[in-house]
């Protein structure tokens, strides 16, 4: 396996944005993990999707209705990815591992591994964010969609920038019938992952938990609801494009859009970068003054204070954003941000485009 190495960081610049943040926290006197907001936004989003779930499955409403209650519910589901199992995952919800096992496990229920995610996102996307063949979360639809400047282009993607938002619906479907199975069979993730042994209980874990959410989304509503097997599949993937479109698109916004980065590592492995500055040139934020879409993204939408503190709650991420957008441009480093989600989404489309367009660059 071919691991990337950063450059040391001799200009002082974690020194002093850790001081910087550790210093709100200390004189505020509050945790760096989850508090009553948090709590709050857990029990909403949960709570939610339990609800519309129940609602579909012993409401008796008309099939209008159930579908639109199945979108809110694909919806829902993708909320509590960003907030809840996010946060947990990455163990910054709470200082007690239980809490966050706990509301981690919820991802089995959303129909993804939980274990698949720590290996692809925590540790080769956060650590190679962008990295051509090493950032697994730069293959979308190889062949259809092309998101790094790298990728060999194809005839098609010249339209990808009109056709992409739609395929970005299937995300979930695929996620939920093949990528975890590929992801787990495959003998690695991007160049700098092996992953061609497990823990046997994590072998169980995939087809179990798997199991169980077929049973949950497909078995019991075929049992419990007076329609059609046709009527069935029209609500299920509704949902599914729903939450696959959500999911898409705030993870897209994050890493795709205008004036970010795609380094290129040298024979040798040597990215001639820091690794926090790499962080800042291949990550933007969207929407950070905006309150509603801070609710919903669960801190996604502040992808760079997420990667550079990862193991602070999401929660806090728009009182340290300041902090960290003065520090990146005190040390001339830079930091990407679009106001709003409209305009990151119309970045998104420029830089899809522009990718669809433009040859491929030379790998080293």
């Amino acid at each position: 396996m071919q691991k990337l190495k950063f450059n040391k960081d001799c200009s002082g610049f974690y020194a002093t944005i850790k001081e910087r943040v550790d210093h709100y926290f200390t004189s505020n006197q509050i945790s760096k993990q989850a508090d009553h907001r948090m709590v709050f936004k857990t029990v909403f989003f949960l709570g939610g999707t339990f609800t519309l779930y129940m609602l579909i499955l012993f409401g008796h409403f008309s099939l209008p209705v159930m579908l639109l209650l199945s979108i809110l519910l694909g919806m829902f589901a993708a909320f509590v990815g960003f907030n809840v199992c996010h946060d947990a995952l990455h163990g910054s919800y709470s200082s007690r591992a239980w809490v966050n096992d706990a509301l981690g496990f919820v991802f089995h229920l959303l129909g993804a591994s939980a274990y698949n995610w720590k290996i692809s996102h925590n540790n080769v996307h956060h650590m190679y964010t962008n990295v051509h063949e090493h950032d697994d979360d730069l293959v979308v639809a190889p062949g259809l969609i092309r998101v790094c400047p790298q990728d060999k282009i194809t005839s098609i993607q010249r339209y990808q920038h009109y056709y992409a938002f739609l395929l970005y619906g299937f995300a979930s479907l695929a996620w939920i019938f093949s990528k975890d199975y590929i992801k787990f069979f495959q003998q690695n993730i991007g160049k700098s992952c092996d992953t061609t042994s497990h823990p046997r209980i994590e072998v169980f874990n995939l087809f179990f938990y798997k199991a169980l959410y077929y049973f949950l989304v497909i078995a019991l509503p075929l049992m419990l609801l007076d329609i059609s097997v046709w009527q069935f599949v029209i609500g299920f993937v509704c949902m599914q494009l729903a939450k696959g479109l959500v999911l898409g698109l705030v993870f897209q916004l994050a890493h795709i859009v205008e004036g970010l980065e795609f380094p290129e590592p040298d024979h040798r492995g040597n990215i001639d970068d820091i690794w926090l500055s790499h962080q800042l040139r291949t990550t933007a934020n969207f929407g950070r003054k905006c309150a509603v879409t801070t609710f919903l993204c669960g801190g996604l939408n502040m992808q760079i204070e997420h990667h550079i503190f990862p193991k602070i709650c999401h929660i806090h991420y728009p009182a340290i954003s300041d902090i960290v957008k003065q520090t990146a441009l005190e040390f001339g480093l830079p930091y990407h941000e679009n106001t709003s989600f409209v305009t990151a989404l119309g970045s998104h489309f420029r830089m899809l485009k522009k990718l669809g367009r433009q040859p491929a660059l030379a790998v080293a």
